[in-house]
């Protein structure tokens, strides 16, 4: 069945009945509050207080203040007209440690949010750890260490007891990915490690986190729907070199197929496995059960997508030079020996990513051929822009608009693809603290002043509620935003 209408102003995208429209967040970028109601220490605040870890100084201590201004927040998802409201749980409010007893305050306050939530008619979308591991677990080895995912476990367990009987769409982990890679590998995130074989250790341990959770949610909440979510990259060759062509799907092992067929096959891609053979511990860590326990059936996957990328063997940074691209100097893993190109022309957001829509369409096609047709919901997607409030109070980000209406668009094409996507989620309700980046990057459909924490509606916020209450969005191709 065509889901197109024309009207006045071009064609229209109609989504299919009961599509779920919804903004995300996470707790250490919003919730402030860091040493209130006797919360734990996080990675996040340790690293975030390290000279020079994070742009301009900046930490997560105050954020958004969305510890004390929850209700306003609250008020702003109902105007907005969001059927869901994906948030994630800091899990040294629950559990200050890491281990032991839960902290009731801290479940008082979740409770307090997902209660609010339903009294709006706003579904609860809950990611378990979103990357505020309690530091006391870190001090003990952190994610690369199987300890870890056995205390998430436990964890896990309280949060499903607590709220259980309220939240039915759950989320096990937001981009391991970034966890392993830039907390253990790269060292950009926390804890700021730099060391390949304990980045490969932390991407099996929260898989095997993962795997840990599912039946625990399913066996406290019967009518859990349980997923995770993962940060995918459509990689494209720079040319179809042969080099060239290994580069990308290099890449691709790393960001993707690490994640994807443990998940959904049940197994390390060979190559990958080959690759970090050298790097220890590595994935010596896997033990006999543990890929069982990491493929256990899901109920929806989760999809986390940004920009595209293109990339060249390191051997060949000087021919695409050539041929007219600007090749982005060093790689955070230089054993993956890959260089990233900029597409000549292509527009950028402030994060300096590409903007290019059709790879959402062709990474969702993929998906589906290659790993799962379940459920999918975007969990994520957004721009950073350099967005300000004008003379007369208003922050008109056409950008952001423009961004948006391209990706909805590559989605809606997905679906006409066959692709079984059942929502989509914005990033972000609110301008926050972007990790390393600190308060440099707003990613918001609501401007945040912080000094004040006042809360502005950016032309974006109206766009979206228009799009939402319509289930439909005017088609755009993707050709970057001006």
């Amino acid at each position: 069945m065509s889901m197109h209408s024309t009207h006045e102003g071009g064609t229209s995208l109609v989504f299919p009945p009961g599509f779920l429209w919804g903004t995300a967040t996470a707790s250490y970028q919003i919730e402030g509050a860091v040493h209130e109601d006797e919360r734990g220490t996080s990675i996040w605040d340790t690293f975030s207080h390290q000279p020079g870890a994070v742009w301009n100084g900046d930490n997560g201590d105050v954020g958004c203040d969305h510890y004390h201004r929850v209700n306003e927040d609250l008020d702003l998802l109902a105007e907005l007209d969001v059927a869901a409201y994906r948030f994630s749980i800091a899990w040294p409010r629950v559990q200050p440690t890491g281990s032991g007893p839960a902290n009731q305050k801290g479940l008082d306050f979740y409770r307090r949010l997902v209660d609010g939530l339903l009294a709006r008619d706003i579904e609860p979308t809950v990611t378990l750890y979103h990357w505020d591991l309690p530091q006391p677990l870190e001090d003990k080895g952190g994610w690369w260490v199987r300890e870890t995912a056995e205390r998430y476990a436990d964890y896990v367990d309280i949060v499903a007891r607590a709220l259980g009987s309220d939240v039915e769409r759950w989320i096990t982990l937001n981009e391991p990915w970034c966890s392993s890679w830039l907390g253990y590998g790269a060292g950009r995130h926390a804890p700021g490690i730099q060391d390949i074989g304990k980045a490969a250790a932390a991407n099996h341990h929260l898989l095997l986190a993962h795997g840990l959770a599912v039946p625990i949610l399913r066996s406290t909440i019967s009518s859990a729907k349980v997923g995770i979510t993962l940060n995918l990259g459509d990689y494209q060759p720079g040319s179809q070199h042969e080099l060239d062509i290994a580069a990308a799907h290099r890449a691709d092992g790393n960001l993707n197929r690490l994640f994807l067929e443990p998940v959904f096959h049940g197994q390390y891609p060979e190559d990958m496995l080959e690759h970090y053979r050298d790097s220890k511990p590595g994935f010596s860590v896997i033990r006999d059960g543990d890929l069982e326990i990491i493929s256990q059936p899901l109920d929806f996957l989760g999809v986390n997508y940004y920009f595209p990328s293109t990339v060249v063997d390191v051997s060949r940074a000087k021919e695409a030079r050539v041929a007219g691209y600007f090749v982005a100097p060093g790689e955070q893993f230089p054993d993956l020996r890959v260089r990233s190109l900029e597409t000549p022309g292509r527009d950028k957001t402030a994060m300096d990513w590409e903007i290019e829509a059709s790879g959402l369409t062709s990474l969702l096609i993929r998906i589906r051929e290659e790993y799962t047709t379940l459920p999918i919901y975007i969990t994520e997607n957004g721009a950073a822009f350099d967005d300000y409030v004008d003379p007369n109070g208003d922050v008109k980000d056409h950008n952001r608009v423009a961004y948006l209406q391209e990706h909805i668009s590559a989605v809606r094409d997905a679906i006409d693809a066959g692709v079984n996507v059942q929502g989509y989620f914005v990033w972000s309700l609110l301008d926050n603290f972007e990790w390393a980046l600190g308060y440099s990057r707003r990613f918001g459909i609501v401007w945040v002043d912080f000094p004040s924490g006042a809360r502005l509606k950016k032309a974006s916020f109206a766009w979206y509620r228009d799009t939402i209450q319509s289930n439909s969005v005017e088609y755009a191709t993707s050709v970057g935003s001006s």
